[in-house]
């Protein structure tokens, strides 16, 4: 939110630079992230001065040019040329002189010496539009006689820097959604530390009713919706343009002028908090408004010319006939006041914060009244707005004051009743706060002492503090207030944040994990946990009864929560790919989420829904491209299974302890799947069908791992990580070629060969496969290479030759298997 360093001195009296009241608002919980210095008039008006004409002849080689000679407050005429038909001697006018720099809206000029038609002319005296004090271009600016010559035109048009503050208002602090309301905090402030300072906001008491000229009746038939609803009338008014300091105090914190009526709505509302609406007397129908709902598809055309259909809690204002606006969030497009408007309706209300919130969410709508209702304004500020609202409509467009104020309250708003003890104060603060600072602390913020004790205070918390209703809201006012940074942290104080549980742990193995695949050329991508609800259309591995579905999606793409992380790789790897970059590695953590419809329990309304925390690799493409020292090579599914095996053993997970085989399923045309002994999915990955990859106009194969890291995270929870000395003695491989059935996998004649020479075996390793040529029907030659060492001695011809023809022995026994 903008807040005009100027307009907030209106309220409060200090003088702290912008810098210093940034950094107060910052330290008391309203986070000031700049300060930007802004003119009401581009440029400031700087480098120009009054001048006096004092000849002025015509140009000998122009029949429209005069040549003038200007006293511009320095002791030596200076000649311009100037174009202007009514410059004339004797005038007091407003020169730029040279280096002065003016401005046609994002483009500028400077004043640079220069001959015009052979008479040298140095300076420019001005036109209204070429120095943006107005729009005239009919000729010169001709100032009264009684201008000073050399006076600075900032000076003479007191033009003023203003400084906006970029205040971030949090969503609980409804209060200071306004000027006035960032005055009180700063109020307070500067009272803890120990400035003079007050606080003011502009009176009402010239307030009349004139006469009963245009009496206006309200009636409110929904009090829940509309606590408070007050308005009165002013006839006779003028709609114009605004005044410029109205229109200045306006552009400076981003809001566009319209005319003078709607700028004093717009004007208050920034000031206030109080979002006002100003209905055309004459388009209220009946002499009657009536605040209530309308059935269920009842059409209204609002301001910004859409049709849109009402559902019966959006609360409405009416006439006798019909609606002219959505309560608290938008105008009808046939409600507002216009150039031809010449009587007013002043509303002033309190609505619901709830009603509010869901009328704006159902129509997508976001205004600067919606946005302060859904927070909860302040209901007693009512009739004060709306009295200051009836004084400048008076000042600013004219009329008399026509009604009696109409202000129908189910309820006064009461104020929060809540009781501190000091042991508490000092407790949650941390430090013994004196309780004269406490109660000074509690007064500066509008908080009432109803009742004093030994122990602590009883307190009527003001209705717009609608964040502050239990003593711990109040404690935190008191901290902010009095300074985080005055609460010395003791030397003994240990942090309750030491304790390491299993999501640190989690969390430190996910970045050890990323790094490793980032050091793999992978990149992390990060996608939205709603999906598309048709990727899962005829699925039987994530079937769309499994779907959690969204109530009321932002549209049919984001219309349930992910199953898998697989889709939302392959929309990744398809953008990319669709830009030209085809070879890629991507990796990404995320939850995904599932509904079981056979363990919906009533009393438990969660019970039917699960949340998985699961890791997703995909890689397609080429493995190398365009590399000086290695041809081209395609990505293929064993080197995803590397990157698979590698994350396993980086987390601390033995290999031979877990069990690895096929996978089918209609995800995959062909996959391996990694469970523990217990049967525990831990991952799978492999090749994504065709009919996947077409869905999403995939070209290149894509190869895809999941791995669960709930489950991964359980199976490595008693792992323990052991270290060894390297060995001193040398390691001997053997290599034997296998004749064996096609069907027969590498996976079981390394489980084999474990299970048979537990002690000296340290690898098995795949290193050629042959089908084809020389090879009896239905058979494949595996070359399969074994790593044998002894930690203790030098393995001799003899031991090593027992445990080949041991591991030669079961492999022909448990799989058929001939050497070649």
């Amino acid at each position: 939110m903008n807040i005009s360093y100027n307009w907030l001195k209106e309220y409060v009296d200090f003088d702290l630079t912008p810098d210093e009241v940034a950094a107060a608002l910052t330290s008391i919980g309203l986070e000031t992230g700049g300060v930007e210095e802004v003119q009401t008039i581009k440029g400031g008006l700087e480098g120009l001065v009054i001048g006096e004409v004092l000849t002025c002849i015509e140009h000998p080689n122009s029949d429209h040019l005069h040549i003038t000679t200007v006293n511009l407050g320095d002791g030596e005429p200076t000649q311009i040329v100037c174009g202007a038909s009514n410059v004339a001697a004797g005038q007091k006018v407003v020169v730029a002189t040279l280096g002065a720099k003016l401005y046609d809206g994002d483009d500028s000029f400077t004043i640079k010496k220069s001959k015009i038609r052979g008479v040298e002319s140095i300076g420019m005296i001005c036109a209204e539009d070429e120095i943006g004090i107005g729009t005239s271009h009919e000729g010169i600016i001709v100032l009264p006689a009684d201008a000073i010559a050399g006076t600075l035109a900032k000076d003479y048009y007191n033009i003023k820097s203003d400084y906006v503050l970029e205040v971030d208002i949090t969503p609980n602090r409804a209060d200071a959604c306004s000027h006035y309301g960032v005055a009180r905090d700063l109020y307070a402030y500067l009272l803890q530390n120990g400035y003079k300072t007050s606080l003011s906001r502009p009176s009402v008491d010239a307030f009349a009713i004139e006469n009963h000229d245009l009496d206006i009746q309200v009636t409110v038939e929904n009090s829940e919706a509309c606590p408070r609803y007050a308005g009165v009338s002013v006839k006779g008014v003028t709609v114009k343009e605004s005044p410029a300091w109205l229109q200045d105090k306006l552009r400076i914190i981003g809001i566009r002028p319209i005319n003078n009526v709607v700028d004093i709505t717009n004007y208050i509302v920034h000031a206030f908090g109080q979002p006002l609406h100003c209905f055309d007397a004459a388009k209220v129908k009946g002499s009657s408004v009536v605040v209530k709902t309308m059935p269920e598809g009842t059409s209204f055309v609002t301001l910004d010319g859409v049709e849109r259909k009402l559902a019966d809690r959006d609360l409405m204002i009416c006439n006798k006939e019909e609606a002219m606006c959505i309560a608290g969030v938008f105008g009808g497009l046939d409600s507002g006041s216009t150039e031809t408007t010449t009587d007013v309706f002043l509303e002033s209300a309190y609505f619901h914060p709830t009603w509010v919130r869901k009328t704006a969410r159902r129509h997508g709508l976001n205004t600067d009244a919606s946005f302060r209702f859904e927070r909860g304004i302040d209901p007693n500020a009512t009739l004060y707005c709306l009295k200051l609202a009836a004084l400048m409509v008076k000042e600013l467009a004219g009329g008399t004051v026509s009604c009696d104020i109409k202000d129908v309250c189910s309820a006064p708003a009461d104020n929060f009743i809540v009781g501190i003890t000091y042991e508490k104060v000092n407790t949650l603060i941390g430090k013994t706060i004196p309780v004269e600072t406490i109660k000074s602390i509690v007064a500066s913020l509008e908080m009432n002492i109803t009742a004093e004790a030994t122990e602590g205070l009883t307190l009527a918390v003001p209705p717009y503090r609608v964040d502050v209703q239990r003593d711990v809201d109040v404690i935190e006012d008191i901290l902010r207030i009095y300074g985080y940074n005055n609460v010395e942290i003791p030397n003994t104080l240990k942090s309750s944040l030491t304790t390491k549980g299993a999501a640190d742990k989690s969390n430190k193995l996910q970045n050890l994990v990323s790094e490793q695949l980032v050091g793999c050329g992978f990149n992390e991508i990060l996608n939205n946990s709603l999906t598309r609800a048709a990727y899962y259309d005829g699925l039987e591995t994530y079937p769309s009864a499994n779907l959690v579905m969204l109530m009321n999606p932002l549209s049919a793409d984001l219309n349930c929560m992910r199953q898998t992380l697989l889709f939302g790789g392959l929309e990744s790897i398809a953008h990319n790919a669709n830009r030209r970059s085809a070879d890629l590695k991507f990796f990404e953590f995320g939850n995904c989420y599932y509904f079981n419809a056979d363990k919906k329990n009533p009393e438990k309304v969660l019970a039917a829904y699960n949340e998985d925390y699961h890791l997703g690799l995909w890689i397609s493409g080429k493995k190398v491209s365009n590399s000086w020292a290695h041809t081209d090579e395609d990505s293929s599914v064993y080197e995803l299974k590397a990157y698979v095996e590698n994350v396993l053993q980086r987390l601390g997970l033995d290999l031979q302890n877990l069990v690895i085989g096929n996978l089918t399923d209609d995800i995959f045309a062909a996959a391996l799947s990694v469970h523990t002994k217990g049967g525990k999915r831990l991952a799978a990955f492999g090749v994504v069908t065709k009919k996947l990859l077409k869905a999403f106009d995939i070209d290149n194969e894509v190869y895809y791992a999941d791995l669960n890291w709930k489950e991964l995270m359980k199976a490595i929870k008693s792992v323990k990580v052991s270290y060894q000395e390297l060995s001193k003695f040398p390691a001997v491989k053997r290599d034997l070629a296998l004749l064996i059935d096609r069907n027969i996998q590498f996976a079981e004649i390394d489980k084999i060969a474990h299970e048979t020479e537990k002690k000296l075996l340290r690898d098995v390793s795949l290193f050629d496969v042959y089908e084809g040529k020389n090879l009896e029907s239905g058979k494949k030659s595996y070359a399969v290479s074994f790593l044998l060492q002894d930690e203790t001695q030098t393995l001799n011809e003899k031991t090593i030759d027992k445990v080949m023809s041991k591991l030669v022995k079961n492999l022909e026994d448990k799989l058929g298997a001939k050497l070649r």
